[in-house]
């Protein structure tokens, strides 16, 4: 009973000597929030600023009716009816048609005067029990929806976790530092935003890019670590990562993956249709693939590696921009040669280092 008699409780009634009546009595009865309007029109003003858990209504007042206001108190809280506190109309019109008006308009309860006191405070007492359980399953679920939601994003950020850990991976195993998926995947997600892409393609984009060279994993280690050029042979087996990785990555619900998946399998893909491993062309090739294609071979020729040299971006950029239109979709080169100052800061941003040698882009 102690909780319950510090809620809230409004008592509405035109008349003085009717709300000190009632006054006095929750007072008797413990009640220390009790708030009395004789002016129905401040009714609704009150309701908007206060948080109310009962309301004690008369029905005949000027200005508005006790019917009045229940209309109104309704359409105020038509978001969220559960939120509406309980009404307890106290009135002498006990006729039946203004009991079901009342009852029909959200009144939980009706009692006529003149009334019993104990029985006006069993019934408030059993009212506001209602209202304290709203309250408190509210409350719990409000709870239970800021856990879930952290616990969403804790299991978000442990999935790009686990997607950078898996990238680096690969680059760690061709003799990379991984700083190519860093670069890679920042300058994909850039070239995105510069072509109007939305911003949950472009996030996207950034993790789903670093696991372009997943299936590099499936590749042996004399062939994926040789120093030297590759042999025909030996190259139809590199160019078997893309359809690796797109296996390892398929199949799974998560836009994330689905996306990473076909970026595995298009990345090397040209726009003239003389790429590999589905000779896709134009636009038959996925944006995320069209656009991992340009900054993976730019970067990739940026980059020193134990088998080759890195080259100037400037002499990079001018490949980039020869082979728009054959290698590139032109309108992502175009893109990218006027905003190469922003390439290049990436790339400034996100360093490494090793040994030089002879240029072979896989």
């Amino acid at each position: 009973m102690d909780s319950l008699t510090r809620l809230h409780i409004l008592l509405v009634d035109d008349k003085p000597t009717n709300l000190a009546v009632l006054e006095d009595l929750l007072d008797d009865a413990g009640y220390k929030a009790v708030h009395s309007i004789g002016d129905p029109r401040q009714v609704m003003p009150y309701l908007a600023s206060h948080s109310v858990d009962l309301v004690l209504l008369d029905i005949r007042m000027p200005y508005l009716s006790g019917l009045d206001l229940l209309q109104q108190m309704q359409a105020y809280f038509s978001h969220e009816p559960q939120a509406m506190p309980p009404v307890m109309v106290l009135t002498a019109e006990s006729d039946e048609l203004t009991r079901e008006q009342a009852l029909r308009l959200g009144a939980r309860d009706f009692l006529g005067k003149p009334f019993l006191h104990w029985e006006v405070l069993l019934r408030v007492e059993n009212l506001l029990r209602v209202r304290q359980y709203y309250r408190s399953t509210r409350a719990r679920a409000a709870e239970l929806e800021h856990a879930l939601s952290r616990r969403e994003r804790e299991l978000q950020q442990a999935q790009l976790e686990i997607v950078r850990r898996l990238a680096q991976a690969a680059e760690f195993r061709d003799n990379e530092t991984g700083m190519h998926v860093e670069r890679m995947s920042r300058m994909a997600q850039l070239l995105a935003r510069l072509a109007g892409c939305d911003d949950d393609f472009c996030a996207m984009l950034l993790h789903a890019s670093s696991l372009h060279d997943l299936g590099k994993i499936g590749i042996p280690d004399a062939i994926l670590l040789k120093p030297g050029r590759l042999e025909d042979d030996e190259m139809r087996i590199m160019r078997e990562h893309a359809r690796i990785g797109q296996r390892i990555l398929s199949n799974h619900p998560s836009a994330l993956m689905q996306m990473a998946a076909i970026i595995a399998a298009t990345h090397h893909e040209k726009w003239d249709g003389s790429g590999y491993p589905e000779s896709l062309a134009g636009e038959t090739i996925p944006l995320s693939g069209r656009i991992c294609a340009l900054v993976d071979v730019f970067d990739a020729l940026c980059s020193e590696r134990p088998y080759k040299k890195a080259w100037s971006e400037s002499d990079a950029a001018a490949l980039i921009a020869r082979e728009a239109g054959r290698h590139f979709d032109p309108a992502l080169v175009a893109l990218f040669l006027q905003h190469l100052p922003e390439f290049q800061a990436i790339r400034l941003a996100n360093p490494d280092l090793i040994a030089a040698g002879e240029l072979q882009y896989v």
